[in-house]
């Protein structure tokens, strides 16, 4: 299986194509979409999509990480991460193919 990254741009071409909307309103509409996703989760730190899945955001502490190469070790600073679980329809499509 090969690795492609999918892109604002390509998900807004999906939607030129699809749609019809014009490129620039499809990546306006992607660009739009992608801030009030992470606005919400700043704010609340949850967001729920139905039948897609769960966007929350989470603390991890302080710790200690190593370089593999030099060995070296550093310290990893505390920080907010976000974690995504899918629905059961997602998954079930997912185990499907």
């Amino acid at each position: 299986m090969i690795k492609k990254n999918f892109t604002k741009k390509d998900l807004a071409n999906k939607l030129h194509k699809n749609l019809g909307f014009s490129k620039n309103y499809s990546l306006e509409l992607i660009s739009d979409f992608f801030e009030a996703i992470t606005s919400e989760l700043t704010y609340t730190g949850i967001i729920k999509i139905s039948s897609f899945g769960t966007f929350q955001v989470f603390n991890k502490k302080q710790r200690m990480g190593r370089n593999p190469k030099t060995k070296k070790q550093f310290q990893i600073s505390a920080r907010k991460v976000v974690r995504f679980k899918p629905s059961s329809l997602i998954k079930n499509r997912l185990n499907k193919l």
